[in-house]
């Protein structure tokens, strides 16, 4: 199982900020964020039962997507104060389970975690958990994608047909209609004036981009002037949202065995007054 460190962590502190209070330690330390994560992390556990468990990270807001598209995230707003100390926190608790926590300057979480699905997957099965849609062009025979919804032990589980079946893209269409539409959420625009229902008949009809430009002569004019239009910014967004799948990172699956220590656990979760998820870890660890 690859983890979206970020994905789960930025979940978990808004999960835990309920009316503004700030789960702490005694001494001050802000810890909800942190929580968060190690409960979606055992529910995970609980419902894929792996037996191999990686953390992927980003490493800081300046990559190579930035340096080919300024505005690149530059939407976000900058992480609440109190999160900012449970970056580090939260690596050493994913040490502490003895996961192996893998990042590189320069590349997201992301691409991290295609080029280890590619590596892994020739050993294993692999299941990606996180709640980012962009993921879903990692999709194949030997990679599921496992979408976090709402809710304890709830997960919208995608393979190639599922992924037909509800998209009606493959794996590698997806990264085309992204550069079609676009992504708000990543601050990149895609064609303007094409929505996500004519970008996936256009891929349903011609394919790909390259066989969309192809055929541009048969589309409703409206469609062509837009395509048109854009057609440089619709290469390079099609160029920010294919995720890597050669970022030098490696990990071996002997690197990776789930085999959490219940004792080490304990002493963390007792520093960080966790209590109450010891018996969760000690249940897990009992049926693994």
């Amino acid at each position: 199982m690859l983890v979206d460190g970020m994905a789960l962590l930025f979940r978990g502190y808004y999960a835990n900020a309920y009316g503004g209070y700030i789960r702490k330690t005694k001494a001050g330390l802000p810890t909800n964020a942190v929580y968060g994560f190690v409960k979606y992390l055992l529910d995970a556990c609980r419902e894929f039962r792996p037996t191999h468990v990686v953390c992927c990270w980003d490493m800081g807001s300046k990559t190579l997507r930035t340096d080919k598209f300024a505005d690149y995230k530059g939407n976000r707003p900058d992480a609440p104060q109190d999160l900012i100390p449970q970056f580090d926190l939260v690596k050493d608790v994913v040490s502490g389970f003895d996961i192996p926590n893998i990042g590189m300057v320069g590349y997201e979480a992301d691409d991290c975690i295609g080029t280890l699905s590619r590596q892994l997957s020739s050993h294993m099965d692999v299941y990606i958990l996180t709640g980012d849609h962009d993921m879903l062009q990692l999709v194949d025979e030997r990679v599921k994608v496992a979408i976090m919804k709402k809710g304890p032990s709830n997960y919208a589980v995608y393979d190639p047909e599922t992924l037909l079946a509800e998209k009606r893209l493959t794996a590698q269409q997806f990264i085309d209609l992204k550069g079609l539409i676009g992504d708000t959420s990543d601050n990149y625009p895609g064609v303007r004036g094409i929505g996500e229902k004519t970008a996936t008949k256009l891929l349903n009809d011609y394919a790909s981009i390259e066989g969309i430009l192809e055929n541009l002569a048969e589309l409703p004019k409206g469609v062509r002037a837009k395509i048109e239009a854009d057609v440089e910014m619709l290469h390079l967004c099609r160029e920010l949202a294919t995720i890597m799948l050669d970022a030098p990172v490696n990990c071996t699956p002997e690197q990776c065995v789930w085999r959490p220590e219940q004792a080490k656990i304990a002493a963390l979760f007792e520093e960080l007054e966790f209590n109450s998820l010891v018996k969760e870890v000690g249940k897990l660890i009992a049926v693994s």
